[in-house]
């Protein structure tokens, strides 16, 4: 588009403007002075254009990183200074005129083109100037041209794409909420959705056959590498009347059509139909329900053989072993040893097949040799390979495993180069046992129909009980959860009394899903592949952050602007959270305790207080827990003496206390209106034993 600024952007440009006058805009990338003729790279969002200025005035006041726009005359390049890493390489433009648009003020606190070197908390308080280096920028467009395909496939299969509210009820779905207070409604809150659940299952009562969405997600909680704190980004969809079969069809062919479309040149992608796993087989196998099928190595349970060897050590544990085609020299054993330790692990035992077929280790001469022919039955020995051990309980075992097993496919480099490896994980447990209540809880997704349905519920262990859900697996790295959901209100209900969950609770937390479970829910399922993961994928980038344009860092901050932050104690009071505003959301009578900046000590100090049956509920659904009626009776008493004794400590007379010494102003967390100034620096050093101006003297102790 032409305009004041620009007649067209530096990727229209070519050979075929030479003799032009033409006038571009962008950023000054670099500046080249070659002694009475200067050079500028100048950048936009398109492309890089050399600008040569052989009248140096037109240099004065420019520097790296201004917007300017440049007008002059179109010139082929000499040949010798041809450019072949850039399209415009054989051209440049001899500048007549250039006009500043946004001037530098500041010293620019990094080098642009080098940003990804740069520490990345600095990268991410200026994100808007790391954005101009191309290999960023090119993550953020790319995520764009994926999702814009996503649409575009979505669609062509049917899907509806719907956009589900922000603002919702809080529900228990696993992670933390984030929640928003309510001006108009005191004492009530909003969440933000960790996933569309309720909505996009309420489309499939409603009559909506396929939806979808790149749904926005809020969860409170700690970054990973491949998982941003705060909010990510999925492929929701839900389809109604579908199967388990139904859901993998589609997810295997939109993420084989991305994957197929945007990944690296070379790379091959795992075509349809998918391998589906059990999470079982999963843990047995691969020692993880996100296994990485780039790695060809297998893990064997040997748990029975173990029982009846006459090695103790191994009796009544899990036994699991791994067969590597090769034998190690004693500097990687060493290495490998300490690396199990370093996970936990008590030692790894191996052993190692001769030339000769016999065997070499620290456990061989612990078996004895008529099982060692069993041994090399059972996992496939041959002369050469090396076999790592395993003991533990089951879960440990299996974790162990799989780590070694990742572990082992590095050091050796047996990992497929330029692969992308999918699979589906199903087959789940709908329960797991929580080891510190030793309550029974969800697994995975609370709205999954049990295998089995109302039947297996009624007759089966919990913990014997599988779900209808499934996870789609790359690489090593989740991209997807899904379930067939629970439609059916008796299932539903007696599912969640499993887990302990009253029926009020579920029409309390769950309401309007299970009130519209009660006017003919078709038979519906779902998955939702997350759209940051599938980007860091395909771009190779080992975290997260570095496809999305503004992240936060590990610690869940906005470090550009600033968020969290504080607000003000009016925005406090518009939304009803003063100090008094909660005392009495959680019942508590606070008569006379800091109402007013006015309030003499001793008022202050006389505040009564009463924890009432209501106070304990309250705290109770906070924490997300089911009190019994001890508990709740301990908690009354518990928190009625804490109060008493801050009550207690208000009493206390501090009339003669000297007040503490603060360099800096300070304010009562719960009184922020209530500023104490600091000491000035002359009264701060009024009692130093040694002082040099306005400093302490100190001993050197370094």
């Amino acid at each position: 588009m032409k305009n004041i600024y620009r007649d067209k952007t530096i990727n229209m440009m070519s050979e075929a403007d030479v003799g032009s006058n033409v006038r571009l805009a962008g950023w000054v990338e670099n500046i080249r002075d070659h002694g009475g003729v200067s050079f500028i790279d100048l950048r936009d969002m398109y492309g890089v254009m050399q600008i040569v200025m052989r009248d140096t005035s037109l240099l004065e006041g420019i520097v790296k990183e201004q917007a300017i726009s440049v007008e002059g005359l179109v010139e082929h390049r000499d040949e010798e200074t041809y450019n072949p890493k850039i399209p415009t390489g054989t051209i440049e433009l001899e500048a007549h005129s250039v006009d500043i648009l946004g001037r530098v003020y500041s010293q620019v606190p990094f080098e642009i083109m080098t940003s990804k070197e740069v520490r990345e908390d600095v990268r991410l308080k200026y994100r808007y100037l790391d954005l101009r280096n191309e290999k960023v920028k090119n993550n953020i467009l790319f995520r764009s041209k994926v999702i814009r395909h996503i649409r575009h496939k979505m669609e062509d299969m049917g899907f509806v794409e719907i956009q589900t509210p922000i603002l919702c009820a809080s529900s228990p779905e696993g992670a933390r909420d984030y929640i928003v207070p309510s001006r108009r409604f005191k004492g009530k809150f909003y969440a933000l959705p960790q996933a569309p659940q309720q909505y996009k299952q309420l489309l499939m009562v409603s009559g909506f056959d396929k939806y979808f969405q790149i749904a926005p997600c809020f969860r409170d909680e700690d970054a990973r590498a491949d998982r941003s704190p705060g909010e990510f980004y999925q492929l929701d969809f839900e389809m109604s009347f579908a199967t388990q079969e139904d859901v993998f069809r589609v997810g295997e062919e939109v993420l084989t059509d991305v994957f197929t479309e945007f990944a690296p040149e070379g790379y091959t992608v795992t075509q349809a139909p998918y391998p589906v796993i059990s999470y079982r087989d999963a843990m047995l196998k691969y020692g993880s329900d996100k296994p990485d099928l780039r790695n060809p190595l297998i893990i064997i349970d040997l748990s029975e053989f173990f029982q009846r060897c006459t090695f103790k050590p191994f009796h009544g544990l899990t036994v699991r072993a791994i067969v590597i085609h090769e034998r190690l020299t004693k500097g990687q054993h060493e290495k490998l040893l300490k690396y199990a330790q370093g996970i936990g692990m008590g030692g790894l035992g191996y052993l190692e097949v001769l030339d000769d077929g016999s065997y070499k280790g620290p456990i061989d001469k612990f078996i004895p040799e008529d099982m060692k022919d069993e041994l090399k039955s059972k996992t496939d020995l041959k002369i050469g390979d090396t076999i790592f051990f395993i003991a533990d309980k089951e879960m440990q075992a299996s974790l162990y495993a799989g780590q070694i097993r990742t572990e082992l496919g590095v050091r050796l480099d047996l990992i497929e180069k330029n692969a992308y490896r999918f699979c589906y994980i199903n087959d789940f447990p709908m329960y797991e046992l929580d080891p510190e209540t030793e309550k029974i809880g969800f697994t995975h997704n609370p709205f999954s129909m049990p295998q089995g349905g109302l039947e297996a519920l009624m007759t089966k262990d919990p913990l014997d009980i599988l779900a209808y859900q499934y996870d789609i697996v790359c690489n090593g790295v989740e991209l997807s959860s899904g379930a067939v959901r629970n439609h059916d209100m008796q299932i539903m209900e007696k599912a969640f009394e499993i887990a302990g969950y009253s029926k009020d609770v579920l029409e309390k937390k769950f309401g309007a899903l299970y009130t519209a479970f009660q006017f003919g829910a078709p038979p519906h399922a779902g998955m939702a592949p997350g759209v940051d993961r599938m980007i860091m994928l395909l771009r190779n980038e080992e975290n997260i952050r570095e496809v999305i344009a503004f992240p936060m860092n590990g610690n869940g901050q906005d470090l550009m602007c600033g968020a969290p932050g504080d607000v003000t104690e009016q925005q406090l009071r518009d939304v009803h959270l003063t100090p008094d505003d909660i005392a009495e959301s959680y019942g508590i009578t606070m008569t006379s305790s800091a109402k007013s900046a006015s309030d003499s000590e001793e008022e202050k100090a006389s505040g009564t207080v009463e924890i009432t049956d209501e106070v304990i509920e309250y705290v109770g659904i906070l924490g997300k827990l089911e009190l019994s009626d001890e508990e709740k009776e301990k908690s009354k008493k518990d928190l009625t003496e804490m109060l008493e004794y801050v009550g207690k400590l208000g009493e206390l007379d501090t009339s003669n206390v000297e007040p503490m010494s603060h360099t800096f102003p300070v304010s009562n967390v719960m009184r922020q209106d209530v500023v104490s100034n600091g000491d000035d620096r002359e009264n701060m050093l009024k009692n130093a034993p040694q002082r040099n101006d306005e400093a302490y003297i100190v001993p050197e102790t370094f």
